[in-house]
């Protein structure tokens, strides 16, 4: 019992050493974050309220539509991800470790004009091997920066009321 005692420990010792802690990928999402993550809104839309639903959120954000129709066809929203280590911890086991870069930008159609952007970085996995869901780790926070939050920063009530 003491020698399968001993050998799992040497395994799990051997698997939290190889290759950089969960600390370090911690320090580098931080540290790429604070150079270019989080939220940026360089022109506001004012639009009617008829555009919003009643939690005032815009009414025609379609996630589910193909990334360059989720906002319609006045507006172009583009994701692009990058990759800084690609793993799949939730189906290979906690130990994998993914970390990428979130790039969300709105642009108005018509003039192809940048609205705003949203940048995140994510670590997900780079635990001990075992059965459990993989820790995750994202800057910014996601209560500060998130796409509902890019776009009700973007797009806002419009304070003109129509006339009868």
């Amino acid at each position: 019992m003491k020698t399968l005692l001993v050998i799992l420990f040497t395994l799990l010792l051997v698997a939290a050493c190889v290759g950089p802690n969960k600390a370090q990928l911690d320090a580098e999402v931080d540290r790429l974050c604070a150079i270019d993550g989080g939220i940026r809104v360089y022109e506001t839309v004012a639009l009617p309220a008829d555009k919003f639903n009643k939690w005032g959120e815009i009414n025609f954000y379609k996630p589910t539509q193909k990334i360059e129709d989720t906002l319609g066809p006045e507006y172009i929203y583009q994701w692009d991800m990058h990759y800084y280590r690609k793993g799949d911890p939730f189906s290979q086991g906690a130990q994998e470790v993914v970390m990428k870069r979130d790039h969300i930008q709105v642009f108005q159609r018509s003039s192809v004009k940048l609205l705003g952007e949203l940048i995140m970085y994510h670590r997900v996995g780079g635990d001990l091997p075992g059965p459990w869901m993989p820790s995750s780790y994202h800057c910014p926070d996601k209560s500060v920066a998130r796409e509902f939050i890019l776009l009700n920063r973007i797009f806002v009530k419009s304070m003109v009321k129509k006339e009868k």
